[in-house]
């Protein structure tokens, strides 16, 4: 379905050579126009679909299609050239997760895309690689033990569960356990779509470690399968404005399938979705506005890297920045922006060139509003990734997952120290009910004032690369 991204794409690439007849877009008066009632209308509906089709919205079922048809329909009415391409994906599923210790039973948790150890599972003795500072991420981590035939224990962090698995599955290893270095069980993580795992993964609580550490032997059974599927973005962009510097404006459109979604990523979508309707399909913007809801995100960012990967290199050079909404209304939330210019020196480094410039847009919003923001980390979670991947600058809004708060944040945000951001995250439980009614409405301005700053104008101290520095600035961002 390459060709069908491509097509798609193509069509919108020419959309914008109306000529501009609207006035300028303000900033401000956009972010007031993304009101909350209209926001929140957007979520009861995508709550409604999801339990008219069996309490979720994930890859592959009719609560997703719904979705699509929702959000498709609200803008094609609106007068914006939608398209919905379509792209080939796995859906995984586990039939099976059972963990023995010593003959008493632990949780355990399949990561997504793990191999199956079948219906008999597998018993080995025990491995643990040190938790180091690069723990189980580099083959030096495993100098001195011999690991083959048996199941490696891993501490989460630094590196990818994919890289883990690759290294694990190099020295010989049966099967991997990582060990989750938060509060709570590992779930709902994945190895990620495009991988190619050859052992199977699971997830364990990080209080369990010290109990698998001192086993002789332990019985592992993820017994998992996975089936071809196809899915659906849904693409729309402005009929003015520049198409040599568009704005990608995008949210993820799929629940997990254990729950509804609407923080995850409802929040996203209504805000996006919502900007888009108050935009309108031609508005007096200097920069032509792409909006994107993805498809398959919850398994390895499928629809976002699909769809940037079936451009040409001249079509992604076209595109200016990424702006990427996830998780606006966590019910402990904090009010975070992403670092683009590693000033938190934390994680993965800085973002593309203009990533920085995004992120002081957002901060600034923010501080108008009297309200501090905190950072978060380019960590490769959510839909930038793949446009960070090919140099494109980025930044976003976010309110926390599954992190845990710090008495530090809380003291500056309100909430629980203590907790996760969003305790109902990835389960039935995020529902409207969670959601924190104040940091969504001020997270859906956001991305409304977002929207139209980069819109109006992508030069100035916090703009982005323009194009004719874009090829060579984005070949040394991914060297």
């Amino acid at each position: 379905m390459r060709g069908a991204a491509l097509i798609a794409a193509g069509v919108l690439l020419t959309a914008g050579c109306s000529e501009v007849e609207a006035p300028p877009v303000d900033p401000t008066a956009l972010a007031d126009a993304v009101q909350l009632d209209a926001v929140m209308t957007h979520l009861t509906e995508l709550e409604r679909i999801a339990g008219e089709n069996d309490g979720n919205r994930s890859l592959g079922t009719p609560g997703y299609d719904a979705s699509v048809d929702y959000v498709a329909g609200a803008l094609r009415d609106a007068g914006f050239d939608v398209q919905t391409p379509e792209f080939d994906t796995t859906l995984f599923a586990v039939e099976n997760e059972q963990l023995t210790v010593d003959g008493e039973p632990m949780g355990v948790s399949a990561l997504g895309m793990s191999p199956s150890t079948g219906p008999e599972g597998l018993t080995a003795r025990v491995v643990r690689i040190a938790p180091d500072d690069t723990p189980g991420c580099e083959a030096t981590d495993y100098d001195g033990i011999d690991a083959t035939g048996a199941v490696v224990i891993v501490d989460r962090g630094v590196c990818t569960f994919a890289v883990k698995e690759q290294v694990a599955a190099e020295r010989g290893a049966a099967a991997l356990l990582v060990a989750n270095n938060e509060d709570g069980p590992l779930t709902a993580a994945g190895l990620g779509a495009e991988s190619t795992p050859r052992i199977p993964v699971g997830g364990v609580a990080g209080a369990d470690a010290e109990r698998l550490f001192a086993a002789t032997t332990v019985t592992v059974t993820l017994q998992t399968r996975t089936e071809d599927r196809k899915s659906r973005n849904v693409i729309a962009q402005t009929r003015t404005g520049s198409t040599d510097d568009v704005v990608v404006v995008g949210a993820h459109l799929d629940s997990v399938p254990e729950g509804p979604g609407i923080n995850d990523n409802g929040t996203g979508v209504a805000a996006v979705l919502e900007t888009a309707l108050q935009l309108g399909s031609e508005p007096g913007v200097t920069n032509a506005v792409r909006f994107a809801f993805w498809g398959a995100e919850e398994v390895g960012l499928v629809g976002s890297t699909r769809y940037v990967e079936s451009l040409s290199d001249e079509e992604r050079l076209d595109i200016a920045l990424y702006l990427n909404f996830d998780m606006l209304g966590s019910p402990n939330a904090g009010y975070l922006v992403f670092d683009g210019d590693d000033s938190d020196a934390v994680g993965e480094g800085p973002g593309p060139e203009g990533s920085a410039g995004i992120e002081r847009t957002f901060a600034q919003f923010f501080d108008e509003r009297g309200i501090e923001v905190g950072g978060t980390d380019f960590d490769g979670r959510s839909d930038y990734g793949p446009f960070v991947a090919f140099g494109i600058p980025a930044g976003g809004v976010f309110t926390g997952a599954d992190d845990v708060k710090t008495p530090e944040q809380a003291g500056l945000w309100g909430g629980t120290a203590d907790q996760p951001f969003d305790p109902n995250y990835h389960t039935p439980e995020d529902t409207l009910a969670g959601i924190d009614r104040d940091a969504f409405a001020a997270a859906a301005a956001a991305v409304a004032y977002g929207t139209a700053v980069y819109a109006n104008s992508i030069d100035g101290p916090d703009g982005v690369p323009a194009g004719d520095q874009r090829a060579e600035v984005r070949a040394e961002f991914t060297e």
